[in-house]
């Protein structure tokens, strides 16, 4: 352990040395924030580079490509947002699966059950939380998505209102920032049927009275007698693949209660006022 001898030094060196020993000892997060400082400095070089590196169209006819930057350019953004559940015990937890190289997963924010809300990817980095995913016809959902997890275990946790309205908050700021459309606030389990359930009965009804994605109205009107169910599923943005799955990521969604693969007269109901307001 070492020891040091203040005495020897001014009292200025000494209240100094005291609070950079201080902050640094109680930095919990330096290693990780210094992995996050160069990941992210190395991906600055790769924007700023002129040529961009490995973006020739003919590597061998080199020749007869030119770089000549436009001065019409902005960062990519978002264009999705979607909510998961962590399956985990605590935010610690997650934040420690985050942290391991070996999980490769992440995501830009995880809200506490107290309503902490922990920023671990800049907006505009792409997160690796959808996986292997589909919504209508987007197959890349982690380059246009924010990642949210919401520290819950997927099985008996409840949905405080701490965390709830902490949720509510962030996505008033994100569909602000980037615009992003109403009916693009998603769960886990609508882009990824059959691999995904997430979240679980989620108050998906009071984010949509918010503002952020659609819920059905209190009074269903019946569809026609043509009404296609596997396309409306489609049209609402589900892969329809596999029906049965599609089916299900659904009734997660707007049903809950029932979540069997088969839609019941109430869901062609409930399925019809939705596509509607596609």
């Amino acid at each position: 352990m070492l020891t040091f001898n203040f005495s020897r030094y001014s009292p200025v060196f000494v209240i100094t040395s005291i609070i950079f020993l201080s902050a640094c000892s109680s930095s919990k997060y330096a290693a990780t924030e210094k992995i996050y400082k160069e990941k992210a400095k190395d991906f600055s070089k790769i924007i700023s580079s002129t040529p961009p590196p490995g973006q020739l169209y003919d590597s061998l006819g080199a020749t007869n490509q030119e770089w000549i930057g436009s001065v019409n350019f902005g960062i990519r953004k978002p264009n999705f947002v979607v909510i998961h559940h962590t399956a985990q015990d605590s935010l610690a937890q997650t934040i420690k699966t985050f942290f391991s190289t070996r999980a490769g997963v992440s995501a830009h924010y995880v809200i506490g059950r107290d309503g902490k809300v922990v920023h671990m990817v800049n907006d505009y980095l792409r997160a690796n939380h959808a996986g292997l995913a589909k919504w209508g016809k987007d197959t890349d959902l982690n380059s246009s998505s924010i990642g949210i997890e919401l520290d819950n275990n997927g099985l008996t946790d409840p949905w405080p209102d701490a965390q709830i309205n902490s949720l509510i908050k962030l996505l008033a700021t994100l569909k602000k920032t980037y615009n992003i459309p109403t009916g693009n606030f998603i769960g886990h389990a609508d882009i990824a049927p059959r691999r995904k359930n997430d979240p679980k009965n989620f108050p998906w009804k009071k984010l949509a009275e918010a503002g952020f994605g659609y819920w059905y109205d209190n009074i269903l009107k019946n569809p026609p007698t043509d009404f296609n169910t596997e396309m409306a599923l489609k049209y609402i943005g589900y892969d329809t693949s596999n029906l049965p799955a599609a089916i299900t990521a659904f009734k997660i969604h707007f049903i809950q209660t029932d979540i069997t693969p088969k839609l019941t007269p109430v869901d062609i109901l409930v399925l019809y006022n939705v596509y509607q307001k596609y």
